[in-house]
């Protein structure tokens, strides 16, 4: 008995091959079908939402080929994927950092695709980058200050709400940030993108390079961040991590969306753990 599975198409000739390329082709234009369907079923009234975004950093080179993406309010969730997937790319396409060639980025409502950072930072959107994310020569209050450089009146609210969640950062006020560890230089980065009340923060990396118990302090920080009411959009290398503290999860590959669902379902799922978790899932 052959053990080829049933259904396959042989390529043993050109009209084979160009027979497996149509099927492939059809299959894969159903799959972005009843994803885009779900999308749009889910998304709603979102808080933040983006639409087949297409983007890219040099011309003709898309590393986002169709994305959907959507945050309620309240929520926390996390991209995941493969290196070159495109997880940090969407971040910028979120918050205006590199050219949008088609599709949309809405935020309660109205379109915000390819607006300029200062202008979402005054809409509510904070972002973190994952390097660079700190003024080393500064001390901490004065990072915290350039996070309200459009609202420097609110400068003390502010500082006490966030020095309320990161301790440190009160404690460390006059050290210059060059200073700290990683982890600290990260609590750092994360409470100057709060200063301005953000309702959505877009996070790259927070726990990238960090010590495991500096990588569990940023990941409980998040929770208690999201529970303040903020709504959380995180890129993660620590897939298993991020999947265990996130409403939802998204996994992408080649710029598309993989796999979508509650962050527990991932986790459990066989074909995310073959091809995307691997060990670090079954561990």
């Amino acid at each position: 008995m052959s053990d080829e599975p049933v259904g396959a198409i042989r390529a043993d000739g050109p009209e084979d091959v160009a027979a497996a390329q149509r099927l492939t082709k059809e299959r894969r234009e159903t799959v972005d079908k009843n994803r885009a369907a779900a999308h749009e079923q889910g998304a709603g009234e979102a808080l933040l939402r983006a639409d087949n975004l297409i983007a890219g950093y040099v011309p003709e080179v898309n590393i986002l080929n169709g994305c959907n993406l959507y945050l309620s309010d309240g929520e926390l969730i996390g991209i995941i994927g493969p290196n070159g997937a495109g997880k940090s790319t969407l971040l910028k396409a979120l918050f205006g950092l590199i050219p949008v060639r088609s599709g949309s980025v809405h935020l309660r409502g109205d379109v915000i695709t390819s607006m300029a950072a200062h202008a979402l930072v005054s809409r509510g959107v904070g972002y973190v980058p994952q390097n660079g994310n700190v003024f080393p020569s500064l001390t901490v209050g004065e990072n915290l200050e350039m996070g309200v450089f459009l609202k420097p009146k609110t400068f003390a609210a502010r500082f006490g709400f966030v020095s309320e969640l990161f301790p440190l950062l009160g404690s460390r006020r006059k050290q210059r940030a060059g200073s700290l560890s990683g982890g600290e230089r990260q609590m750092v980065a994360m409470g100057r993108a709060l200063m301005m009340d953000p309702s959505v923060l877009l996070l790259d990396e927070p726990s990238a390079g960090l010590s495991p118990a500096y990588q569990d302090e940023v990941f409980a920080r998040c929770r208690q961040i999201n529970a303040t009411g903020v709504s959380i959009v995180m890129v993660e290398q620590n897939a298993r991590r991020c999947l265990q503290i996130c409403d939802r999860g998204y996994v992408l590959d080649q710029g598309r969306n993989a796999y979508t669902a509650p962050g527990p379902e991932l986790l459990e799922d066989p074909k995310v753990i073959e091809l995307y978790l691997g060990t670090l899932a079954r561990a």
